[in-house]
């Protein structure tokens, strides 16, 4: 079935509290997307961010962002006082993420709504912790141990801790209880408003893509509660990470930083971590992307304490195993494998044997004047997802002409672009028309937006995950526009379809 999507992320919902949350805004987006005949709604991973404010650095792989827990909401529930929130300072710029503004203000006003929320929902919360016990007892310590470190990493903090002995947790618990029940309160509201959330988003027929980064953070609880996982040494400090080589674009290549996986360890596990963590997601989502799927199959290793990955080198990674361990586990899943970059044979032959759909990215397409590349549209399968481009690609009006001059002229001469209604348009269409399973667009590419509305440039810090929506930008006539636009290319949801018909 051909169908269409949005990419927009939770953090660029319009809100005027500083930042996008799970309240009214997210379903009047899901308003937009029913009557714009989309059927996926793909967001960027949900957890708690730190230090750069990437949601792919996240503190835990389970836990929810309290940053989107929508304070209008919880004054609906009695758990706020509008005067608590309203006066304060969100940012400047409605346009824009102020991520200091929110950091200052979300957290006490979050304290106020969970001392009442222990008060006057206490059993709930204990309820709650207790299901999610597995994960959510070491996220609540270890988020309490890094307000009592002013948010130091926990590889600085005192050896005991630092190691998990365990005379030092219990007394941490005890010492920290209030913190920690704090801690979990945000979880059980996060939680409370996703579903909610989620059941809006079935009733109006709307799948959500989740994403799940391969790597975690290392100042994580991930990392700090199963160090076993990780290729670390005794005193919990990464002994390699992760990275990619140099190429034509960065000569020291990238260095993520992110420990790294041992695989021996896991595979001998039957891969019970990973298993959780995926299980997880699809508690969450209905689709799930999985970042960076070459890594399966082999990862380059950077040593700990370089400067570039120049030093790095290839390591077999689990391969075909992992996903037939997952298919066994979980059954059939959807999923999309983010299979860009450069692929070797084996990559390509791990993705036809897991059946996933790969991605193609118009943007990619028109770099080889000759016309070789495979992300142009003639040469989809039907077994992938386009995109214009994904968040860490600029939008089309901001790439076309920051292009280079036989680039943009390929595109144009291939696209058959006209500036009459805006170039974005024309490549949006060509997506619609190919012949991908589904075509995602980015909302900042459905209203023509430039380089300013970039969500990120990878490998580099500041200025990015800011850019929001404001409030009305998806407007009605956009919406119709968009439906007759899936009608043409019949990737109307099937219901929409009978009606039309």
């Amino acid at each position: 079935m051909r169908k269409a999507g949005i990419l927009l992320p939770i953090s660029a919902l319009p809100s005027p509290w500083g930042i996008g949350s799970l309240g009214a805004a997210a379903l009047e987006f899901l308003d937009f997307l029913a009557a714009a005949g989309q059927s996926c709604w793909q967001i960027l991973p949900v957890g708690p961010t730190g230090y750069g404010d990437s949601p792919y650095q996240s503190f835990s792989s389970f836990a929810g962002n309290p940053y989107f827990i929508d304070l209008d909401t919880l004054a609906g529930q009695g758990l706020l006082e509008r005067e608590e929130y309203a006066p304060l300072h969100w940012g400047d710029d409605p346009g824009r993420v102020d991520y200091a503004a929110v950091y200052q203000n979300r957290f006490p006003v979050l304290e106020r709504a969970c001392r009442r929320l222990r008060e006057r929902e206490r059993e709930a919360v204990e309820a709650f912790c207790a299901r999610e016990a597995d994960w959510l007892e070491d996220y609540a310590l270890f988020m309490a141990l890094k307000d009592r470190f002013g948010g130091r990493p926990w590889q600085e903090w005192p050896r005991p801790l630092r190691l998990r002995q365990a005379g030092a947790l219990a007394a941490a618990r005890e010492e920290l209880e209030e913190r920690v029940w704090f801690w979990k309160g945000t979880q059980y509201l996060f939680f409370q408003q996703w579903r909610a959330l989620k059941e809006q988003a079935g009733a109006r027929g709307i799948s959500i893509i989740g994403d799940l980064p391969i790597y975690v953070a290392g100042d994580s609880a991930d990392v700090w509660a199963h160090p076993e996982q990780f290729q670390l040494d005794a005193e919990g400090r990464p002994t390699r990470v992760a990275g990619v080589p140099p190429d034509g674009f960065t000569a020291g290549g990238q260095l993520w930083g992110n420990p790294l996986f041992d695989w021996e360890r896991m595979a001998a596990q039957g891969y019970a971590w990973w298993l959780k963590r995926i299980e997880f997601q699809f508690r969450l989502y209905d689709v799930l992307r999985i970042d960076h799927f070459r890594g399966f199959e082999s990862y380059y290793a950077v040593p700990y304490g370089d400067v570039d990955a120049r030093r790095g080198r290839w390591e077999p990674g689990p391969g075909i195993a992992f996903f037939q361990a997952v298919r066994q586990a979980l059954g059939r899943r959807a999923i999309i494998a983010e299979d860009l970059g450069y692929l070797t044979p084996q990559v390509r032959r791990m993705l036809r044997q897991t059946g996933f759909p790969g991605m193609k990215v118009l943007q990619f397409a028109f770099s080889d004047p000759e016309g070789g590349s495979d992300y142009l549209p003639h040469r989809y399968p039907r077994n992938c997802v386009v995109y214009a481009g994904t968040h860490d690609n600029d939008t089309i009006q901001g790439w076309l002409r920051a292009a280079p001059p036989r680039e943009r002229a390929f595109a144009r001469a291939y696209l058959r672009l006209s500036g009459r209604e805006g170039y974005h348009w024309g490549v949006m269409r060509a997506a619609w028309a190919s012949a991908a399973g589904l075509a995602v667009m980015q909302a900042q590419d459905l209203l023509g937006l430039g380089s300013q509305a970039r969500m990120n440039t990878p490998s580099t810090l500041g200025g990015n995950w800011q850019w929001r929506l404001t409030e009305g930008a998806l407007y009605p006539a956009l919406a119709r526009r968009l439906r007759r636009e899936m009608a043409v290319y019949q990737r109307l949801p099937r219901s929409a379809g009978k009606e039309r018909a």
